[in-house]
């Protein structure tokens, strides 16, 4: 029974990860009017997420399954408890509208499991958190200089980048960063399946890359929409850089068996084009660049919380630790709370002109 549970949230999981970041991928194509059907760009997304998982996504498979924690700690109920906690943290940053990696949840799960049983690789486990900040560094430093550049010769002013070949090779660039997301993101859904010997790496990286391509295609839509044409426009060429940089890092990592965040990484040459085309002080006043920023960082300590506090509740039955967990969560809230009453009253003071 719990087998068929782990298996149901794994193919859940993956469909997620398809809706918002594999889906996400064809964004940049579809918003510059590249592709202009929205079912033709999430086909094709599909197709290369469906590619990369197969050509590429074993090495990423091997460390979520067994390159943070030992395998042999893995048994049905750690899996169920790996996807749950990773799936609820995705879908807390779903209710926020925030795009967050699925990389970080899994393996913050992962981490919660190993820290409850005292059994964590930290080496590997520090060089995967050494990708994650690195590279979306790249990706920024990328972004902004490429931009800086053309701008400093006029380059963007000289020509529209409207011919056919640039719509071709930006639709490439999409198909390149839905591959990359094969080849990196599907990992996350059956990495925990294949470590309980649920599902070998050859079939979970193929059953994984059908049910991720088919969360892009049946749940897709809505986030290609948000990503293409309503956060904001780009030019092809940006287009191009954005997913290209994306992909190109994505890949690279893949390749290592690192898995990374690719909603950051993109995030990150966005925010590295906007920097460099209006300035940081306009592009870092946007309240949505900080509640990202803030959802990135707290992210992987949700789900690692939650892998934990369930590996007590259900594993070892450690109630003096759940209490400890229960009230340091309460607190938490009541701090939380507290403050924004703090800025409230501070506020209204301001308002009504109190004061001596």
């Amino acid at each position: 029974m719990l087998e068929i549970v782990a298996i149901l949230i794994s193919f859940f999981f993956a469909m997620n990860i398809g809706a918002s970041g594999a889906a996400a991928s064809m964004g940049v194509a579809y918003g510059a009017g590249a592709i202009t059907r929205p079912r033709n760009a999430l086909i094709l997304c599909a197709i290369g997420v469906i590619l990369g998982a197969v050509i590429g996504g074993g090495e990423v498979v091997k460390t979520i399954s067994e390159g943070i924690i030992p395998s042999s700690l893995i048994t049905i109920k750690i899996v169920v408890i790996i996807l749950f906690s990773a799936t609820f943290s995705l879908f807390l940053a779903n209710l926020l509208g925030i795009p967050l990696s699925t990389s970080e949840v899994t393996v913050g799960a992962v981490v919660g499991v190993g820290i409850a049983h005292q059994v964590l690789y930290v080496n590997n486990l520090l060089w995967i958190v050494m990708f994650w900040i690195l590279i979306p560094i790249v990706a920024f430093g990328i972004a902004f200089f490429v931009i800086k550049l053309l701008h400093s010769f006029h380059f963007t002013k000289k020509y529209t980048f409207e011919g056919k070949v640039v719509t071709i090779i930006l639709i490439f660039a999409g198909f390149f960063e839905a591959f990359s997301a094969g080849m990196n993101n599907v990992a996350n859904a059956v990495g925990p399946l294949v470590s309980a010997n649920i599902l070998t790496v050859s079939k979970g990286t193929i059953i994984g890359g059908a049910f991720v391509a088919l969360g892009a295609l049946l749940l897709g839509r809505r986030v290609l929409e948000t990503n293409g044409k309503k956060i904001t426009k780009f030019t092809k060429i940006e287009g191009i850089l954005i997913s290209g940089t994306g992909a190109s890092l994505v890949t690279i990592a893949s390749i290592f068996g690192i898995p990374v965040p690719l909603t950051q990484i993109t995030s990150s040459s966005i925010l590295g084009i906007g920097i460099a085309k209006n300035g940081s002080k306009i592009t870092f006043q946007q309240r949505i660049v900080k509640n990202m920023l803030m959802v990135w960082l707290i992210s992987p300590l949700i789900s690692l919380t939650l892998s934990y506090f369930f590996v007590k509740l259900f594993i070892d039955n450690d109630i003096y630790t759940i209490i400890v967990l229960a009230s340091l969560f309460l607190a938490t809230l009541g701090a939380i709370s507290l403050m924004k009453a703090t800025k409230q009253e501070k506020r209204t003071v301001h308002e009504e002109g109190g004061g001596i």
